[in-house]
């Protein structure tokens, strides 16, 4: 059958007998436009992206996101398809270290309006309003493009406690819920869904559509910077608690639904296996090191995500050393280079077909400041900053055409696809690959509604995210994903308990309705607040600066130890610590009354545990090393093999 002709454009067959299913009575979807003109066909209204004044196939919501994509395709030039090809990164409208309330505005017209970009991150953290305001500002410059094509305006964790450079991104007035170690603590996969159902609704209501999360590595190298955000160390846990988040984050357990956001599953697989317990945003951190064993227990989260069909994957930044598969060596790149992993092991033996976006700045130049750090009392620079593990020696568009061709769509922390162009241009990558990987991305965009109704509402964001009730729950989830691992007495403070206080605010305290005091001789009870010891090993680097390194073992002039150690004998003490990363305990297990392990939660949570208004229940996510000697024994692709740990994986006391 030959192309059938429908108004003044020629159609191909399929797409023709696709239409032609459309004639059945639809229900109207919601349609928002500022700049568009809207046009009705058959009693409906659709949005005449391209201005024709007629319905163009990828503009009928009628039809498939695959049919709308494949028209939508053939209509793009290679400039606007590798614009679909890369991550760019919002400005603020502020000096760089003041607040933002929003993007700068010739940056924003430079980079979706003129280079074609319309996937972008935003690390703004301002009001709800400003936020959802901001957000529809990125949509219009979009919408004013050539065909229309909406913004897919992403975001790093925003409802974690903890904010880290590159990992996730301060709160604002969104709950705040522990960190992904605390999530994974309690094992119950219907609260994950809870929880992810209110992160879904809170970012949509922003004009955030896709997630970069969760982050689901197997928490292996106990002094890996990233275990905070991570399910933990056991691989079945993993995969139940990536399997809920994603369902309730995408709205369906078969793949994204109307309103839903998009899952990006990070980072396939091995990236916490780290060589030396560094990480691998930093050149001194880029090596993994597993066996087949051990790949195929970091891949278990992933296979339990990619059950419920997560939008897209992120691969792992590290060179993995030691593995085969197949019986070959996996080449000794960077997972985002490494075409054995992505599209031999990803698409072809696990099935995924969605989108597979690259971590930031892979494709990078690494100076000779990203390999050996700025000189000592020099401010490290994110201009330095590159991850091009294994391929360094190659230029920027054989980068570009070496991701694409071992399987990645998308290159994260790409402001300008110039590189990508000349890739096609000069030969070195076939634009059929570009065809692919494009499609796959305007699927996505399509699925996410963002063609018909990219705009939101700044009241209803103002008014419905972060409510008096998600921080309720928010503040709970916290305490009760505490894990108590040593009491030896009820916990029931009773109200009016004098207490001496160090990491406690002492208005929280009496909010509690406990009494702060300040002389030992006073307290009847002393509370200590601390959290995971780190060392500043590498300075001289952006995220050897800011992430936590070293020895998880605290020093003997550690503020928390000191304080202990002053307490009178006798005096009842109870300690709290964050773990960040499986600190050692060992030297407040004799000391401690009662010995608890959070996993991000603020004081208020902590004092109703020792109140007793909420029962900690969570169990430990990852093993606690007794010695820093056993943690260098271990492997760091094998999950709990530390000798004699102090406390087990799993471990909860039960009373």
């Amino acid at each position: 059958m030959g192309p059938v002709r429908r108004g003044v454009m020629v159609i191909p067959a399929a797409l023709a007998m696709a239409l032609a299913a459309c004639s059945t009575p639809v229900e109207q979807v919601p349609v928002e436009s500022r700049e568009v003109p809207l046009i009705t066909v058959d009693g409906l209204q659709f949005r005449d992206l391209d201005r024709d004044g007629a319905l163009t196939p990828y503009e009928d919501w009628r039809l498939s996101p695959q049919d709308r994509a494949a028209d939508l395709v053939g209509r793009m030039t290679l400039e606007e398809k590798a614009g679909q090809m890369v991550v760019g990164s919002l400005v603020g409208n502020a000096p760089f270290g003041q607040p933002a309330t929003g993007y700068d505005a010739d940056a924003l017209a430079a980079m979706v309006g003129e280079r074609h970009v319309t996937h972008v991150i935003s690390r703004l953290a301002t009001g709800n309003e400003a936020l959802a305001m901001a957000n529809n500002a990125v949509q219009e410059v979009a919408e004013a493009g050539r065909l229309g094509i909406p913004a897919v305006v992403m975001t790093d964790p925003r409802h974690g406690y903890t904010e880290l450079a590159g990992a996730s991104v301060e709160g604002g007035q969104f709950a705040q819920f522990p960190n992904g170690v605390g999530i994974a603590a309690l094992r119950d996969p219907d609260l994950v869904r809870q929880y992810a159902e209110i992160v879904r609704s809170d970012l949509r209501a922003t004009g955030f559509a896709m997630l970069l999360g969760p982050q689901i590595d197997l928490a292996t190298e106990p002094r890996w910077p990233r275990n905070f955000d991570t399910y933990g160390e056991d691989a079945q846990v993993s995969a139940d608690t990536a399997a809920a988040f994603v369902e309730g984050l995408q709205g369906s357990p078969d793949g994204l639904a109307p309103g839903g956001v998009a899952a990006v599953i990070k980072h396939f697989a091995g990236y916490s296996a780290s060589a030396n317990g560094f990480d691998a945003h930093n050149y001194y951190g880029r090596f993994s090191q597993l066996n087949a064993e051990e790949f195929a227990q970091h891949v278990r989260p992933f296979e339990g995500a990619l059950a419920v069909h997560p939008s897209g994957v992120m691969p792992a930044y590290s060179i993995l050393q030691g593995l085969e598969l197949g019986g070959h060596e996996v080449e000794q790149v960077g997972v985002g280079y490494n075409e054995q992993i992505l599209r031999g092991y990803l698409r072809n033996d696990l099935g995924f077909d969605g989108v597979i976006i690259s971590d930031w700045a892979i494709a990078n130049d690494c100076s000779d400041l990203c390999r050996d750090g700025y000189p000592a009392g020099e401010q490290p620079s994110f201009a330095s900053v590159s991850t091009a593990w294994g391929v360094e020696g190659l230029t920027r568009p054989q980068r570009f055409a070496k991701g694409v061709q071992a399987g990645l769509d998308m290159f994260g922390g790409v402001d300008d696809p110039a590189p990508l162009i000349e890739a096609v241009r000069s030969g070195l990558l076939d634009e059929a690959l570009v065809d692919e990987a494009v499609s796959r991305v305007l699927v996505q965009a399509f699925e996410l509604g963002l063609f018909e109704d990219p705009f939101v509402d700044p009241a209803y964001a103002a008014a419905h995210v972060g409510t008096v009730e998600s921080n309720a729950l928010g503040e709970r989830v916290q305490a009760e994903s505490m894990t108590l691992l040593a009491a030896d007495r009820p916990l029931a403070l009773a109200e009016g308990t004098r207490v001496l206080l160090s990491g406690v605010d002492p208005a929280d305290a009496e909010a509690a309705g406990l009494v702060p005091v300040t002389d030992p001789a006073e307290a009847d009870m002393a509370i200590l607040r601390t959290h995971s010891p780190s060392q500043m090993l590498h300075p001289g680097y952006v995220f050897g600066s800011m992430h936590q390194e070293g020895s998880l073992a605290f020093a003997e002039d550690d503020p928390a130890l000191v304080f202990m150690r002053s307490l009178p004998h006798g005096l009842p003490l109870a300690v709290e610590v964050q773990l960040d990363r499986p600190a050692i305990l060992t030297p407040f297990r004799p000391r401690a009354n009662v010995l608890i392990a959070s996993y991000g939660a603020g004081a208020p949570a902590l004092l109703k545990v020792l109140r007793g208004e909420v029962e900690p229940r969570g169990r430990l996510p990852f093993e606690l090393p007794r010695s820093m000697a056993a943690v260098e024994a271990q492997r760091p692709g094998a999950a709990a093999d530390s000798e004699n740990p102090l406390y087990p994986l799993g471990f909860r006391l039960n009373r």
